[in-house]
């Protein structure tokens, strides 16, 4: 993504953002003295407005979370003429804020507990300059919050945060400066780029866990992989990145 291109990108999402606060604020106004005029829905109302086959396609996500349910699987119990049907019902509980979808793996899905989440919110953005008092990138104060789509997010936002990129050890990939999208986890497979404390540094690296510890790799070769120190431990898994590299 060019610099202007997420120029504009931003832009929009701040707009929307602004947009959601007043249809919110119109919304309270009316509820308050005229209790049948409703702009702004919440989950509850939401939940009405969903197709029957919604409401039962959500049960039967929720209930076989654990063990997800086939396509096929879903169209027999929906007792769907086809599953372009039940695809068709997927996208629109997602679009509705009531699922999080792997694109690339559609058993892979999140039910959103809470309801549906907001198109906008603000993910706290941490700098890689240094950990906090606790020796953890969380434990310090954010250094900003971005306002981002929810739709830019495949897990539940609630569990996102932001870093700023440092240095260039991990180009092509990540590059300085860039805002990378985290989820917070303290355990990943190998293989994954991971943000992690190591030595006391905030530091983003991919991670191969062998018998005499975790071997911390850099993607530019100029820097040699290493093993980790004591101290070492996941903050959160890369799961997207804004780039500002124009090349």
């Amino acid at each position: 993504m060019t610099s202007f291109a997420f120029a504009i990108v931003f832009s929009l999402i701040c707009y929307l953002f602004i947009l959601e606060q007043y249809l919110e604020q119109v919304n309270m106004f009316l509820h308050t003295f005229y209790p049948h005029a409703i702009l702004w829905t919440d989950a509850n109302t939401h939940m009405k407005k969903l197709h029957p086959t919604q409401e039962k396609l959500l049960k039967l996500l929720k209930s076989n979370s654990l063990e997800p349910l086939t396509i096929r699987e879903l169209q027999e119990e929906l007792g769907a003429s086809s599953s372009s049907v039940v695809f068709h019902h997927i996208q629109q509980l997602e679009k509705k804020g009531f699922i999080k979808q792997n694109p690339s793996n559609p058993r892979d899905y999140q039910i959103l507990a809470e309801g549906p989440e907001k198109q906008i919110t603000f993910l706290n953005l941490y700098g890689l300059a240094h950990c906090g008092l606790r020796g953890s990138i969380l434990d310090d104060s954010p250094i900003d919050r971005i306002p981002i789509s929810t739709r830019l997010i495949s897990f539940p936002s609630s569990e996102a945060f932001m870093v700023k990129a440092k240095g260039n050890s991990m180009e092509p990939k990540i590059n300085e400066g860039d805002l990378v999208i985290v989820k917070k986890i303290n355990k990943s497979e190998n293989g994954s780029i991971v943000v992690c404390i190591n030595d006391g540094e905030a530091l983003i690296k991919k991670i191969q866990e062998e018998k005499q510890g975790y071997i911390l790799t850099s993607l530019n070769t100029q820097y040699p992989p290493f093993f980790a120190a004591k101290d070492f431990r996941i903050v959160g898994e890369v799961k997207g990145i804004f780039s500002y590299n124009l090349e």
